[in-house]
């Protein structure tokens, strides 16, 4: 088992998901799912990854089969009482073994299905699992040629529902949507450092885990791992800081949406609305020989890291503290215009309640940055909402071009870096939409 250490830095909140705070009990909300029978000290206990033979495996029927990996509780019969959060469980369906998954009864998605069928998953299982993912990376994509930050493991769309894991550099950061994937991340860190070539792991469970799955956790990481790593992406230079980083610490998914974005930039002024840590801006920059660059950032310390990263880089950007719809309103008033515009907000979209405001945030974002562009600029808008789909963020963006006069040609439809498969059971792993534009 892995010695642990809890990290050493407070984390700050963010409208994306952020780091959780460190090893220590956290208040828990009144709305939050209680978890009874156990301490939350013995919830988090880390187990094997399979079950132990002599093991009484829990028994749970299947009233609505579905191979989607997500087992809604009104799909399923009564819950035996043996069966405590992060169990295996069997899932029947009538006489006949319908497959095998991870059970939380506090969870509106009470199992999370990771093998159909009656084979029950073993070890060599789990190896198996991993070692198709680092291949998908490694051997097929090849990302190793152009960077050393990538995803290992995409939850649903590798066969592992409620887990993801990215790599940068000698480090693992492991992020836990359930208890289950909590409960067995040391062991299957212990599986993916040596196929990773890694040294180091963080461990963090994901936001809101306290209200969808009854949890929260501190992030830790394994001994003498460090707080910050400095990664690269295509040879330019970014930090992370896994103490305060949204998501697990950089956007790996956007790598080749900065990429071409770049590509289109020289010359050009660039304004990166939502930024982040510079990203977008800084191959705007390094890649692209953008004219000048403007990168808008609401969030301080995501702000500070942009700045660092653009002297790490040697390259000059001008990054402003402000709310993004603030400070396009601000420079349509003063008349100023751009030939390159970036358009990455936060998720709007967390519950299907958030939708209509949502929409309503997306559409006037865009209409803005279409009064902004100068005729013939370029504007990449993107959407890493889950529940608003490719068609309708199209839609809406065509309809704000629209609104404020101006013709659009979408040049390219796209979406997350490949190293961030879709799973063709699970279309919510399709949740990043990108649409490359030019303004006439």
């Amino acid at each position: 088992m892995m010695k642990r250490r809890p990290s050493e830095h407070a984390s700050h909140s963010a409208d994306r998901p952020s780091r959780p705070p460190h090893r220590r009990e956290m208040p828990r909300r009144e709305s939050a799912p209680r978890v009874p029978k156990r301490s939350l000290a013995e919830l988090l206990q880390q187990r094997p990854l399979s079950p132990l033979p002599d093991d009484r495996m829990p028994v749970i029927e299947v009233r609505a089969p579905t191979l989607h990996p997500f087992l809604y509780r009104k799909r399923l019969g009564q819950f035996p009482s043996s069966a405590m959060p992060g169990d295996w469980v069997k899932l029947m369906v009538a006489r006949d073994v319908f497959g095998w998954g991870l059970f939380n009864p506090h969870a509106e998605i009470a199992v999370r299905l990771l093998q159909p069928g009656p084979k029950q998953p073993d070890d060599e299982w789990w190896a198996a699992k991993c070692r198709s993912a680092v291949s998908l990376r490694r051997d097929l994509l090849k990302l190793d040629e152009v960077t050393n930050a990538y995803r290992v493991i995409h939850a649903e769309a590798d066969g592992l529902s409620g887990l993801i894991v990215d790599k940068f550099g000698e480090c693992l950061v492991i992020e836990a949507y359930t208890i289950g994937m909590y409960q067995r991340a040391e062991a299957i860190a212990d599986v993916l450092a040596p196929l990773c070539d890694t040294q180091h792991v963080i461990l963090r469970c994901a936001p809101a885990s306290d209200l969808h799955e009854g949890f929260t956790a501190d992030t830790t990481g394994s001994d003498n791992a460090p707080v910050k790593v400095t990664v690269q992406e295509f040879g330019t230079k970014f930090k992370i800081d896994f103490t305060g980083g949204h998501k697990t610490g950089f956007y790996c998914d956007q790598r080749e949406n900065r990429q071409r974005f770049a590509s289109l930039c020289a010359g050009r002024s660039v304004l990166d609305a939502c930024c982040y840590t510079g990203g977008f801006s800084i191959q705007a920059l390094r890649l692209g020989n953008a004219g000048e660059v403007t990168g808008v950032e609401l969030d301080d310390a995501a702000m500070q890291m942009a700045r660092e990263n653009a002297r790490l880089n040697h390259v000059k950007a001008q990054f402003v503290q402000a709310d993004a719809f603030a400070y396009l309103r601000d420079m349509l008033r003063n008349g100023k215009q751009y030939e390159a515009i970036v358009l990455d907000p936060p998720k709007l979209i967390r519950t299907r309640e958030e939708t209509s405001e949502a929409k309503r945030k997306y559409f006037d974002l865009n209409r803005l940055a279409c009064q902004l562009a100068t005729p013939r600029a370029i504007i990449m808008t993107c959407s890493c909402s889950g529940l608003l789909s490719g068609d309708e963020f199209m839609r809406l963006v065509f309809a704000a071009a629209h609104d404020v006069g101006r013709t659009v040609q979408l040049l390219v439809k796209g979406g997350a870096s490949p190293d961030h498969p879709i799973g063709h059971q699970c279309p919510e792993t399709e949740y990043l939409k990108t649409l490359l534009l030019r303004v006439e």
